[in-house]
């Protein structure tokens, strides 16, 4: 059995205990899942510092220094023990009462160390004195720091009653020369449980030096010596041992950039070869006309398409007359025009002969897709019907009929579409919208509805801005648009971050904007009382709004929330759309889906509870009409640095895709809006997406050179890229598989 697969149990300074807890807090099981666990920040211990000359604002020190005094602390700060100096450079110990000259200061022998509670031990380096504190460990670092000992000691400084002191630093012998003294050192993941175990940041340090010795050797290339060498890449084993115990600065770089590259570029190799694969196995339905209804409509808009909106229906149309299926995500801000591409693309296929489908999440949102739809339509022969699941029992038999006759053209609807009873003389196109909130088997039964088995063309909508890294690996194998400009006269939301104490002035205003003839939206991020949080909740903030805006003085108001029926929030939701009430109180339910061009004025509550993204999105809801449009955002007393930091984003700016490349840095790829229900569908180990994008894309710009020249990666100089790719890590749930 090679050394790599070999347990970690049996590593020296394991065992079975160790290994359980390695194996339950890290994953790590083999002395191969061990050395491709990296560090994720070095320390560098290659200088000392002068005590005199230290900054509690350092994040750490270095120093080496001479023990001269130990105290043990017992209860209440009680002595129970001092090594120290006298007058006459006599070593002194006081045990109690007790004083002993002349001795070694090992006094372990007469203490109780179950009493002691601390254990204080003063340094000296010439330049000054420095304190360290032990609450741990007490015994063995008293008897181990005997008074006259010289060691290293490193750590974070902090200031207490006048004196730098560190708190567990790490302790070395001066002599000692091990990974874990000198030079760049790894702090590796840790969590309270290991620390608990033992398995400290210097017990890890020594694992991984053990575990290089004995499997380094046995390490083989998973590159191909001809990219090794175009990209001016170090070996794998010379990245692994520098990952761990880098030589230099420089050599630390080469390492991990070396296993940086590695891991995207086979995330970007096994997503592409999925794409080159289906783009030649899945046969399209072509689509070679544009016909006489698309230019009706186009020709008939009373405004002109934006740059963005042209060319993305360029994309769309080549992809429609290659005989290929078309899979393609249309990413598009707020209000940017995707709806008016989705209708373009429709009309393509239908002038092709084929019929085409547009599901949306929601019933609120299907409705105004169609009363949109139906407006673009009007001077073409199309016809366009609607169903959901509130359509009457008569309207599906006659949609059903109208679907397999072919007489309906265009169907918008919810999920309702993907219903048996569904069927199309030749659905040609499916549009997708908000497709993170539709389940894999929800849309593959709408993907099996093409004409003879041949699948549709599929155009992915949605209105969350994705940052280009996480669009490129999330939706890796499909091809993306993205429509990055607003149409022109769309007015931009004037965004303002208020207190509590502003709350009066807000209420004002909204008054003066209903005068005006106008409604507002009040968001709030919870329904029910917290103990947690002193977050406004839902319930207590609609009491508060029927006080402020009472009905006896003529205003109406509705409430939406996700405990509530589908059909109460439909009817809620249907009276503040249709103008009969003048105030939307709710969660974020309406993020997504709710077109009113006459509400001017989002409030949100507690905004600091909200992800960017998030705030985003709501802000979204206002802007639509002609008017003047506000995004208030009210902060709890308590707002933190980073929330600050957010609500000044959102007052700043309204680009969602700058929104989101932040939301990222800040908060990770894995809890961006639309992936945080099910997480990341693969793990990297050293790379980053928020980080690392120029690398992602240089990784990818690779990977799809050698696919341009070995698609299926069966040339000898592949079989490298090949036997990689078969491994599981590289086999993870695809969120761009439509089917």
């Amino acid at each position: 059995m090679s050394e790599l697969s070999t347990s970690i149990q049996y590593l020296s300074g394991v065992g079975p205990k160790r290994a359980e807890l390695l194996q339950r807090e890290l994953g790590l099981g083999t002395l191969s899942d061990l050395i491709h666990f990296y560090p994720f920040r070095y320390m560098d211990r290659s200088g000392l510092q002068r005590i005199a000359g230290i900054d509690s604002s350092l994040a750490s020190v270095q120093v080496r220094g001479r023990v001269v005094q130990v105290t043990l602390y017992g209860p209440g700060s009680t002595v129970l023990a001092q090594s120290h100096y006298d007058a006459n450079g006599q070593a002194v110990t006081v045990l109690g009462e007790v004083k002993e000259r002349g001795g070694s200061g090992k006094t372990g022998d007469r203490l109780h160390f179950n009493a002691a509670k601390r254990l204080s031990v003063i340094v000296d380096d010439g330049s000054g004195r420095m304190e360290m504190v032990f609450f741990k460990g007490i015994k063995w670092n008293y008897q181990r720091l005997a008074l006259g000992s010289e060691f290293i000691f490193f750590g974070k400084p902090q200031e207490f009653n006048g004196r730098y002191n560190m708190v567990h630093p790490e302790v070395d012998a001066p002599q000692q020369d091990g990974p874990a003294q000198g030079g760049l050192t790894g702090v590796y993941p840790s969590t309270e449980k290991l620390k608990n175990g033992g398995i400290t940041g210097k017990v890890m340090c020594r694992l991984e030096s053990a575990a290089l010795a004995l499997c380094l050797h046995e390490v083989t290339e998973t590159l191909p010596e001809y990219l090794i060498r175009e990209l001016g890449l170090c070996s794998l084993q010379y990245a692994l041992k520098n990952i761990h115990f880098p030589s230099d600065s420089y050599a630390l770089e080469k390492a991990t950039r070396r296993l940086k590259f590695e891991e995207l570029f086979f995330l970007q190799l096994s997503l592409l070869k999925q794409k080159y694969v289906r783009s030649r196995a899945e046969k399209g339905l072509e689509m070679p006309r544009v016909g006489t209804d698309f230019h009706a409509c186009y020709n008939s808009l009373p405004y002109s398409l934006t740059g963005a909106q042209q060319r993305v229906i360029k994309e769309i149309r080549a992809d429609m007359m290659s005989g290929h299926q078309m899979n393609r995500l249309l990413q598009g801000d707020v209000g940017s025009g995707k709806t008016m591409v989705a209708v373009l693309s429709c009309l393509i296929a239908v002038g092709n002969g084929y019929q085409a489908c547009i599901m949306a999440p929601t019933e609120v949102l299907a409705q105004q897709h169609f009363a949109n739809i139906s407006k673009y339509l009007a001077p073409t022969s199309v016809k366009c019907a609607i169903l959901t699941g509130a359509s009457s029992v008569r309207e599906r038999r006659e949609i059903h009929a109208g679907l397999e006759d072919g007489s309906i053209g265009i169907i918008v609807g919810t999920h309702a579409l993907i219903e048996d009873p569904v069927r199309f003389k030749a659905l040609g196109l499916a549009v997708i919208d908000e497709q993170h909130r539709f389940g894999v088997d929800q849309r593959s039964r709408l993907w099996a509805k093409g004409p003879d088995g041949v699948p549709p063309h599929v155009l992915v909508m949605t209105a969350t801005p994705i940052p280009r890294t996480l669009a490129m690996t999330l939706y890796g194998d499909l091809d993306v648009s993205v429509i990055d400009e607003m149409p022109p006269g769309r007015k931009p939301v004037q965004t303002m971050c208020i207190g509590e104490s502003k709350r009066p002035a807000m209420y004002s205003f909204m008054k003066k904007e209903i005068a005006a003839g106008r409604q507002v939206f009040v968001v709030f991020p919870m329904i029910f009382e917290s103990e947690k949080t002193d977050m406004q909740n839902l319930e207590r903030g609609y009491e508060d709004i029927i006080a402020r805006f009472p009905l006896s003085e003529g205003y109406k108001i509705a409430i939406v929330h996700g405990q509530q029926s589908n059909e109460e929030k439909n009817f809620n939701m249907a009276a503040f759309a249709a103008g009969r009430a003048q105030i939307l109180v709710s969660t974020t339910v309406i993020e997504v889906g709710v077109d009113v061009p006459n509400a001017s004025v989002m409030v949100i509550e507690s905004a600091q509870r909200f992800g960017l993204s998030q705030l985003h999105q709501l802000r979204g809801r206002v802007g639509r009409g002609a008017d003047k449009s506000y995004c208030i955002l009210v902060k709890d007393v308590k707002t933190s640095k980073e929330a600050q930091h957010r609500l000044d984003l959102m007052c700043q700016t309204e680009n969602g895709f700058d929104i989101a490349e932040e939301d990222m840095r800040m908060r990770g790829p894995g809890d961006l809006e639309g992936t945080q229900q099910s997480g990341l569908p693969f793990n990297l180990s050293i790379a980053s997406l928020a980080k690392d994008g120029r690398l992602l894309e240089e990784a990818r710009g690779v990977a799809s050179h050698v696919l341009d020249a070995d698609p299926t990666l069966s040339l000898p100089q592949n079989e490298l890229l090949s036997r990689e790719l078969r491994k599981d890590k590289y086999v993870f749930r695809d969120y761009s598989k439509i089917s």
